[in-house]
């Protein structure tokens, strides 16, 4: 069963924050297609789902029941050894800066530390001044940047980093 943890993020958003499921895929892919994130697809993310990989897959559902959309954004995160590897994290363009990234991160952070993680990493474009905000209040800072690192359009990377 799914762990929830409930988040008010604005005067009218409730969400809780659960485990991603199969059944969130297609949801999960629109969102990533709305974002300026370098695409997966679905089976990606359900290979990710099915490893036996220590993965953290995370989604921000609404609890309204009159919601157009069941899931306002998700996280996808791997732990290897220690070390927590933030791969993708996006939120629905019409609930944006309503803390729902922050909300996704810091539980993602949390879930790691719990299962003996001493650090995180990510990727981020250099040109995505948003996610790196939103990183930077979450704790990150950059440690370096890889050139070139992304396709469609080529832009490097900045390599963010938290040490816990």
């Amino acid at each position: 069963m799914a762990t929830a943890e409930t988040a008010a993020t604005g005067p009218k958003l409730d969400i809780s924050i659960e485990r991603m499921t199969e059944h969130d895929l297609v949801e999960v892919c629109a969102i990533e297609e709305m974002s300026d994130l370098s695409a997966w697809g679905w089976d990606a993310y359900h290979n990710e789902m099915q490893s036996h990989i220590d993965t953290i897959m995370l989604v921000a559902r609404l609890t309204s029941v009159a919601a157009q959309h069941e899931i306002a954004g998700f996280i996808v995160a791997r732990l290897i050894a220690d070390e927590l590897h933030v791969n993708n994290v996006a939120i629905r363009p019409e609930f944006r800066g309503q803390g729902l990234g922050s909300a996704l991160l810091l539980t993602t952070i949390n879930q790691a530390r719990q299962r003996g993680a001493k650090l995180a990493q990510l990727e981020v474009r250099a040109s995505n001044n948003e996610a790196q905000r939103l990183y930077q209040k979450c704790g990150f800072a950059v440690v370096g940047r890889r050139k070139n690192y992304y396709r469609q359009p080529t832009e490097d990377a900045l390599l963010m980093s938290l040490a816990f």
